[in-house]
C-alpha cells in the first residue's frame, strides 16, 4: 500500500515534526506500507528516515509577519514558485499513484496549490482515499471561519475529502465547533486526541554528563522552536538571569533554532557569554532527549513542543506567539487554566515575569498534572488510516474482479468467477 503526504510547511518546525511522527507511527503499525512525504521544510533533510520513507523537496515559501508569503530562497516571484510546487505535486501523484492522500491543514494546500491535484485523483485514482489532517486550533474563530469561507474550505472537504482528523480533543478546543463546521463536515471529523512523543534517544544521566550538570544544579531547557521569531523570547531569559539571587544553583542550554536570523543568533551569543552556566545550541533532531533531561523547559506554545513537554511531564514556562496567528495563545490559555504548566502573556514577556515564573516551577516538586489529556494521536490515526486502506483494498478487489467479469466471454465462465471468488 501507498501513502503520499503533502506538508506545506512556511513556518518553523511543528508541522514537519508532527507530519513524520505520524508517518513513522504508521509505517510501524501498517505493514507493507510505503510513504512519499511531499513537503517544502527547509530543514527536512536534518530529520532521520525510517525504510518506507521518502521525500520530495519543494521550493520553501516563507510566510511574513502580517501573513504574506514570498519565495524563501529562489528569486522568484510567489506565483512562480506556486506554480512549480503545483507541478511537481501533481506529477508526483500521477507517477507515485497513492492509495490514501494525507493533507496537512489546508484542504486546497497554499494558494489553492493541490487543486489541480485534488481534480486529478477524482478523475483518474477513484479509489485514493484522501484525509485532512488538522492540529487542533488553527487561528481565532473568526479569522478561521473567515478564511475557510473566502477559500471554499468547507466545500472543498465535502468535494474531496474522505475524512477529517483532529490530533486534539473537543475538550480543549471543539475544532468543529468553534469553526462552524456544517453539518456534512462534521459528520467527517474524528477527534483523535494530542501527539504523544516517544522517548528520547538518550537517557536523562546522558544528557546531563554532556552539558556537565552537577548533582546539586538544576537544568533549564530555553528552546523557542524553530527561531525564525523566537529572539525576544530567549532575549527575555539572558535579561532575567542578571535578576537571579547569586550564585543561582542551575544551568541553562538554549537552543536557538535553526531558523533563527544569524544577527540575532550572534546577539544571543554574545550576550550568553556574560552568563558562564549558560550553552547555546542551534538544533537538535532529539530535542525530546533534553525535554526529559531538563528540570523546567521554557518555550513557545508551538503543537508539537508542547505535546513533547506533556510526554515527558516537564514542567514549563511557556509564552506563546501572538501573531500572525493566535492559535499558540489560545492553547497555552487554555492549558494553563487546566494546569498543565505555567504560561505568560506574550504582551507582558518581562524578564522579571519570566524569572518569577521559572523559579515558581523549579521550587515546585515534579509531578504529573491532575487533568489527564488523551495523548493517543498516533494510534488513533493510525487505526482510522488503516480502516480507509482496507476500504481501498475492497473496493480494488471487487472492480478488478468486475473487470475480469466483462472480459468473459462465456455466462458459464462468469459464474465460475464467481464462485472462485
Amino acid at each position: 500500500m501507498k501513502i503520499m503526504v503533502y506538508s506545506h510547511d512556511t513556518f518553523g518546525l511543528g508541522n514537519i515534526n508532527r507530519m513524520l511522527a505520524i508517518c513513522k507511527h504508521l509505517l510501524t503499525s501498517i505493514p507493507n506500507l510505503s510513504i512519499l512525504l511531499v513537503s517544502g521544510s527547509p530543514m527536512l533533510q536534518s530529520f532521520r528516515m525510517l525504510k518506507g520513507l521518502d521525500y520530495i523537496k519543494l521550493p520553501c515559501l516563507n510566510r511574513g509577519e502580517h501573513g504574506e508569503l514570498a519565495a524563501k530562497y529562489l528569486g522568484t516571484d510567489i506565483e512562480e514558485t506556486v506554480k512549480l510546487r503545483t507541478d511537481l505535486i501533481l506529477s508526483a501523484t500521477a507517477n507515485f499513484k497513492p492509495d490514501l492522500v494525507i493533507v496537512d491543514k489546508k484542504p486546497y494546500g497554499l494558494k489553492h496549490e493541490l487543486t489541480a491535484t485534488l481534480n486529478y485523483l477524482r478523475s483518474h485514482l477513484l479509489q485514493t482515499k484522501l484525509v485532512l489532517l488538522l492540529r487542533d486550533i488553527l487561528d481565532s474563530p473568526d479569522k478561521t471561519i473567515e478564511e475557510w469561507q473566502k477559500h471554499s474550505y468547507y466545500q472543498a472537504i465535502e468535494q474531496f475529502y474522505d475524512r477529517v482528523l483532529i490530533v486534539g480533543t473537543p475538550e480543549i478546543f471543539d475544532t468543529a465547533k468553534e469553526y462552524n463546521f456544517p453539518p456534512a463536515v462534521t459528520q467527517k471529523v474524528q477527534y483523535c486526541g494530542y501527539t504523544r512523543r516517544p522517548p528520547g534517544v538518550k537517557s536523562k544521566n546522558s544528557i546531563r554528563e554532556e552539558l556537565q550538570v552537577l548533582p546539586h544544579e538544576r537544568l533549564v531547557l530555553v528552546t523557542p522552536g524553530g527561531g525564525e521569531d523566537g529572539y525576544e523570547l530567549v532575549e527575555a531569559y539572558l535579561s532575567g538571569l542578571a535578576l537571579l539571587p547569586k550564585p543561582y544553583q542551575f544551568k541553562s542550554l538554549i537552543i536557538c533554532g535553526p531558523e533563527m536570523p544569524l544577527k540575532q543568533k550572534q546577539q544571543v551569543e554574545l550576550a550568553a557569554k556574560a552568563h558562564s552556566q549558560v550553552q547555546i545550541g542551534e538544533f537538535t533532531d532529539d530535542l525530546m532527549s533534553y525535554i526529559q533531561a531538563a528540570d523546567t523547559v521554557v518555550s513557545m506554545a508551538g503543537y508539537n513542543t508542547i505535546c513533547e513537554i506533556l510526554s515527558a511531564g516537564t514542567p514549563a514556562v511557556v509564552i506563546p506567539r501572538a501573531k500572525p496567528s493566535l492559535e499558540q495563545t489560545i492553547r497555552a490559555e487554555k492549558m494553563a487554566n487546566l494546569g498543565l504548566f505555567k504560561a505568560i502573556d506574550p504582551e507582558n514577556i518581562e524578564p522579571a515575569n519570566l524569572i518569577e515564573a521559572l523559579l515558581s516551577q523549579l521550587a515546585e516538586p515534579q509531578h504529573q498534572p491532575s487533568y489527564k489529556l488523551d495523548m493517543n494521536a498516533l494510534t488513533h490515526v493510525a487505526d482510522n488510516i488503516f480502516s480507509l486502506l482496507a476500504q481501498t483494498t475492497c473496493q480494488r478487489k471487487l472492480s478488478n474482479l468486475y473487470q475480469k467479469l466483462v472480459n468473459t466471454n462465456t455466462l458459464g465462465q462468469q459464474k465460475q468467477l464467481l464462485t472462485h471468488n
